[in-house]
């Protein structure tokens, strides 16, 4: 009906491709192959930058006659402060904006290509956009660290929980989609089930009220991996045990306290990788997945896999 002339479209392979597939109606996804590409680490950004971007864009801003290059250190600060994203299509965009300037001081009379340097990046790009965390050094109370996966990658979600006097409500806040307030109220049902076995009194919930935070505030989180992360910060608050500020973890929780599998597994750990995580807890379904995962993550990390939420509490607190 568009181009409006009989053809045989039987023959026709066709090839979509999607940032985020739950946008995609149900009865399409049914009738697609799904191939799922997971976002480049950065040596490979790195990589990528060094044998194709950067030479194509000296090329088409005119430099090719000019000593001209970025060294990695200034790559890996573009990728780390500069672009965040799964794929390089920012990154190109970041490197172009730096050799169009480049080329407009040549033009205004600089008698040699100005050399760009970690130093003076901010002279060409501006102040950085994106800043790593710092990672907590000292164990707290009810603070723990989750792994959540987003469009541009893997991230490091801390989750905040205290309580306060009050008549057993449970808050949760940080712009949380309706699945991950489920899993906040399937973890605080697992904790009052098993309020004895966890040496909580078993009334907190009618002399206590609960605030569950996950920051930034304004970001939009949802997904079900965060369960146990919320259900340590929960139990945490309610018994004053600090938990290990090198732990990381991502995992759904059951209401029986069973640890299901999660997706995003590669950028998750890649995130708690580049956050300095020790050890990170994933689901024992998802050893599968480890069999994929480069060697600098298997070497960087000490992965734990946990069937259920006693096991995750045995390792989190401090002794």
């Amino acid at each position: 009906h568009f181009i409006e002339i009989p053809f045989d479209f039987s023959d026709v392979f066709w090839i979509t491709t999607a940032n985020v597939p739950g946008n995609i109606p149900a009865p399409l996804m049914d009738r697609m192959e799904v191939i799922e590409l997971s976002s480049y680490m950065e040596d490979e950004k790195l990589e990528i930058a060094k044998r194709y971007l950067v030479p194509k864009q000296i090329k088409k801003n005119g430099l090719s006659g000019h000593s001209v290059k970025l060294s990695d250190a200034v790559l890996r600060k573009v990728i780390s402060e500069y672009t965040r994203e799964a794929g390089v299509r920012t990154l190109e965009k970041t490197i172009a904006k730096i050799f169009r300037k480049l080329a407009f001081e040549i033009i205004n009379g600089s008698e040699s290509a100005p050399r760009v340097t970690v130093k003076n990046l901010s002279r060409y790009l501006g102040a950085p956009i994106y800043l790593e965390q710092e990672r907590e050094k000292n164990a707290q109370v009810g603070l723990v660290c989750g792994l959540a996966w987003t469009s541009v990658g893997g991230v490091v979600l801390p989750c905040e929980a205290t309580t306060m006097a009050g008549n057993g409500k449970l808050a949760l806040t940080g712009s949380l989609g309706k699945v991950m307030q489920e899993s906040g109220q399937a973890a605080l049902s697992y904790i009052r089930h098993n309020a004895k076995d966890l040496k909580i009194p078993e009334d907190f919930h009618k002399t206590m009220d609960i605030h569950v935070h996950l920051p930034e505030g304004a970001t939009p989180k949802d997904g079900p991996s965060a369960g146990i992360t919320m259900t340590l910060a929960i139990v945490s608050a309610l018994t004053n045990r600090k938990v290990r500020s090198d732990l990381a973890m991502t995992g759904e929780i059951t209401l029986r306290g069973r640890v299901l599998p999660i997706g995003g597994l590669k950028e998750k750990l890649l995130a708690a990788l580049r956050y300095g995580i020790k050890e990170v807890l994933i689901p024992h379904g998802n050893i599968k997945d480890l069999e994929e995962m480069p060697e600098s993550v298997i070497e960087g990390l000490q992965i734990t896999p946990v069937k259920t939420m006693d096991e995750v509490l045995a390792r989190a607190f401090v002794k």
